[in-house]
């Protein structure tokens, strides 16, 4: 058999690829037509290696009369209007395009190939396929996230499940107007019974949405409070409080929080419901006491107090800002064994990330100094421009010199798996958690 050099191999196979003319074929038969939207040289193999966001300052162009609107599927392409893929368009936000399938996957799975609603089949179920692998849910916790946005490939959608209720958090303007497809989808799961939509509103406002028309399509059956499990411990979750309602993206810090806590106290600030509060009185801890600034928050946590059948006596509740508490408590002389630090997203995104490394070095240094020495502190961020940057761990040791402190590094760990992340897009909620001895 006559054996070809690899390279011409290789030229052949490409040449010769459907990939490229199966997408320009589907576009030309697509109703209404397919515009193209045409790649700045040299920006072409980011996309290609997996960033799922087309940056309005990539475009060179866009092809196709009408042009399209926020919404559109549309063809992604080199500078040669050659097609890489496809996505959704939008006319407004800072991203023009969230792709969705690059040119190889069309071949591989041609029924998706711009078809939002076979699409939003094909990975929602990928994505119920992917927890059951990871044991969620099952009878010690029925609180998980079901869609990840970019890390199960759907930029833009969040789905949280809490038992038989599915919260969907949207921040994309496609999601908003494929929002009748998501819900058909996520009804069809064997244990949704109620599906709550909470629009992100800020974060809709930055895709060119008239946020005063929307409407959240929760029926009147849809309960304003639930009850879940997280690793046997029962939590009560409003409907009405930050975010999806619940942080299931902790799950398995709080766990192992619990494993460290036996006969000692601990400090919990921006405690929210009481999640690492509840793990470290689980955990054999003394005494306990959670700080937040949300009333409605640590009324929760309260709940969960009794919910769970635990002492009063070792566990508190306090509403004060964590640095206004943390400064009173130095001028008291006290100390903690274990400080836990979980603040809100500090750098929503890499613009604010200066600021942001500040806010962390300073709240951080309060910590350390209310650590006895040779105790723990646990310290959070959310912020995927903090994680990505790679700041977090010299920002730590900034807070370390700047509280006449020295730690050392024990643990590092991120969110719970069922929290896939995509790292090519870095203003994500990435979370990154560091378990320091303070000396």
């Amino acid at each position: 058999m006559l054996q070809l050099p690899s390279r011409l191999m290789k030229s052949l196979s490409l040449s010769t690829a459907p990939a490229t003319a199966a997408l320009q074929e589907l576009a030309a038969a697509h109703s209404p037509g397919v515009a193209r939207v045409v790649l700045k040289k040299g920006k072409t193999q980011l996309f290609k290696d997996g960033s799922p966001m087309v940056y309005s300052g990539a475009v060179d162009r866009i092809v196709g009369r009408p042009p399209p609107r926020t919404g559109d599927v549309v063809l992604v392409a080199d500078g040669a209007e050659k097609p890489i893929g496809w996505g959704l368009y939008n006319s407004v936000s800072m991203f023009s395009v969230r792709l969705m399938q690059l040119e190889e996957e069309t071949t591989g799975n041609p029924s998706c190939a711009l078809n939002v609603e076979k699409l939003l089949e094909e990975r929602i179920e990928a994505a119920v396929k992917l927890r059951k692998s990871l044991g969620l849910p099952s009878v010690r916790t029925n609180a998980y996230r079901l869609i990840n946005s970019e890390g199960d490939r759907l930029s833009g959608l969040i789905v949280d499940v809490f038992g038989d209720l599915a919260v969907v958090a949207s921040s994309a303007a496609w999601v908003e107007k494929y929002k009748t497809e998501i819900e058909a989808c996520i009804s069809k799961i064997s244990a949704i019974n109620h599906i709550s939509w909470r629009p992100s509103i800020e974060m809709l406002k930055e895709e060119g949405l008239d946020v005063s028309k929307l409407q959240e399509m929760q029926p009147s059956t849809c309960p304003k409070r639930t009850k879940v499990l997280e690793n046997g411990i029962a939590y009560v979750i409003s409907l009405d409080g930050q975010k999806t309602g619940f942080y299931a993206d902790q799950r398995e810090n709080r766990q192992f929080i619990s494993t460290v806590c036996d006969g000692r106290r601990v400090l919990d600030l921006c405690c929210y419901s009481g999640g690492f509060s509840l793990n470290a009185v689980r955990g054999g801890a003394v005494e306990v006491l959670g700080i937040d600034t949300s009333l409605p928050a640590l009324e929760l946590a309260r709940e969960n107090i009794a919910l769970n059948r635990l002492d009063p006596a070792r566990i508190s509740f306090l509403k004060e800002d964590a640095t206004v508490f943390m400064k009173s408590a130095l001028l008291r002389n006290e100390s903690w064994d274990i400080v836990i630090l979980d603040p809100p997203k500090l750098a929503p995104k890499r613009k604010a990330l200066k600021s942001a490394l500040g806010m962390y070095r300073n709240l951080n240094s309060l910590a350390m100094r209310l650590t006895k020495k040779g105790g723990l502190l646990m310290t959070c961020s959310c912020s995927g421009a903090m994680t990505q940057s790679g700041m977090f761990i010299k920002t730590l040791q900034g807070a370390a010199s700047a509280a006449g402190r020295r730690a050392t590094i024990l643990r590092q760990s991120g969110a719970a798996c069922d929290h896939p992340i995509d790292p090519s897009y870095p203003e994500g909620e990435y979370l990154s958690n560091i378990l320091l001895r303070v000396f």
